[in-house]
């Protein structure tokens, strides 16, 4: 088990004095924050101690894998196996927020649909589907059961089925991840268990026990869902734990959607360099997913793809993390903030250390946001581009105006208004594919509501 300070009253005052912006934070106001330490993206990759040769290696493994996902999940036949995201241009709702913050983007607004991911609909099919994979292969391959020149949908079968069985995959999740990782390991033949933290939503743990997962529920917040889970693993040496705040090989198969993207942004004819930057948004609760796909798309683009971090004002772990220094060994609970929001898939109190200090040098911001924005975002994005999400998944939609509205920043990385005018902004759209209807009709009825002009 990790041991954590717990910090004195004094302590705390200590830290604000030293950390203007701890007060903000504790007050509960949408803060931005630019990075003073970001560096030169050579620099800081080198001190990784993951290389590109490593997301390359990720890459073929999927690409191994995709017979088996034709086999066993028809819904990939059209993409060959491949799990990807759609690539979309939002002119309406770029024109909407334009009017929102009565502020021009200059460049153009993209969304990265990781909503509509297969299988399980968020960002977490990435990196949590990935991880199953590499477990699987090396279990089969160790056992003389499977070669890497075969065809892989020989997985999906009664005989893999039963050999997979005698393992156990488990997880500590929010929601997404234990979705993805219960989804492919029940699949596959593993036994899988899924901690679920009290913010989980109750229709993707009724998901999970249909598919034959088990469920282990927690009164209290994600970081003990996953040390519980954690703990139960340790003591089952045929128990692969998915580690979300440490696994290296989340945090590779995220990191495969750089190459994707650019791949994409090739097919539409974008070029991403000096004069035409990429500004990427991405909603952040542990840190992995967020982490790992900027470490893919600094392999991808270098200096020319900016990286922002979006939290929610009740859950800004790692924009705290950063900003002290104090990575892992702070929580937001230790001010005073609750940790509870609507975005459930990012009500996280403790940021991965691991994510924080490999990631803090090549991250230009972070910035939080409050549930109502979230959900008024969400209401938006229907009514202009008919596209619906969870509310986690909105979190990225108002950073272009952050970045706009800090001059300091602007200026220091040299974004003049010819470079801006070249931008392309992209919003990964997280999550929300697997949302069922009354759930999301609930959501879009709050956003109505908050739509509406108080009544005087």
């Amino acid at each position: 088990m990790h041991s954590h300070p717990h910090y004195s009253k004094e302590a705390i005052r200590e830290l604000c004095r030293a950390n203007p912006l701890l007060d903000e934070l504790m007050a509960l106001s949408p803060v931005s924050w630019f990075n003073p330490e970001r560096q030169p993206t050579e620099q800081a990759l080198a001190a990784v101690g993951l290389t590109a040769e490593d997301v390359i290696d990720a890459s073929l493994r999927l690409d191994r894998f995709a017979p088996y996902f034709c086999a066993a999940f028809p819904d990939t036949m059209a993409s060959h196996g491949l799990l990807e995201s759609p690539l979309q241009a939002v002119p309406a709702m770029q024109q909407a927020m334009e009017n929102r913050f009565q502020q021009p983007l200059g460049g153009q607004l993209w969304l990265k649909l990781d909503s509509q991911l297969p299988i399980s609909g968020s960002i977490k099919a990435r990196g949590g589907i990935y991880e199953v994979l590499q477990h699987a292969e090396k279990l089969a391959l160790k056992a003389g059961l499977l070669q890497r020149t075969d065809n892989y949908a020989r997985l999906h079968s009664e005989e893999f089925r039963a050999f997979f069985s005698q393992y156990q995959i488990a997880v500590g999740s929010t929601g997404n991840l234990g979705l993805s990782i219960g989804m492919i390991g029940a699949r596959l033949g593993f036994n899988t268990s899924v901690h679920m933290s009290a913010d989980a939503r109750q229709w993707k743990k009724d998901l999970l026990r249909a598919q034959g997962v088990t469920v282990v529920e927690y009164q209290s917040d994600y970081s003990v869902a996953v040390a519980e889970g954690r703990a139960q693993a340790e003591q089952n040496p045929n128990c692969h734990f998915v580690d979300d705040e440490n696994s290296v090989q989340l945090f590779l198969g995220y990191a495969v959607a750089g190459e994707r993207l650019k791949a994409q942004l090739d097919q539409q004819g974008i070029k991403v360099d000096r004069s035409h930057p990429l500004f990427v948004y991405l909603p952040c609760g542990v840190g992995g997913g967020p982490g790992g796909v900027a470490f893919g798309l600094k392999l991808a683009f270098g200096d020319a793809v900016h990286c922002i971090f979006a939290e929610p004002t009740h859950s800004p772990c790692m924009l705290l993390g950063v900003y002290t220094g104090l990575h892992d060994q702070i929580s937001v609970q230790d001010l005073g903030i609750d940790n509870i929001t609507a975005a459930d898939g990012l009500a996280v109190g403790r940021a991965s250390g691991f994510v924080g200090r490999t990631m803090a040098p090549m991250l230009d911001g972070f910035y939080t946001l409050s549930d109502k924005e979230m959900l008024s975002l969400l209401g938006l994005l229907n009514e202009q581009e008919h596209i619906q999400l969870e509310p986690s998944a909105l979190a990225g939609m108002p950073g272009p105006w952050r970045v706009l509205e800090n001059e300091s920043y602007l200026k220091r990385m040299g974004l003049n208004p010819e470079r801006l005018a070249n931008a392309h902004h992209l919003v990964w759209a997280t999550g929300g594919g697997m949302v069922p209807a009354a759930e999301m009709a609930s959501y879009l009825t709050q956003a109505a509501a908050l739509a509406k002009p108080a009544a005087i």
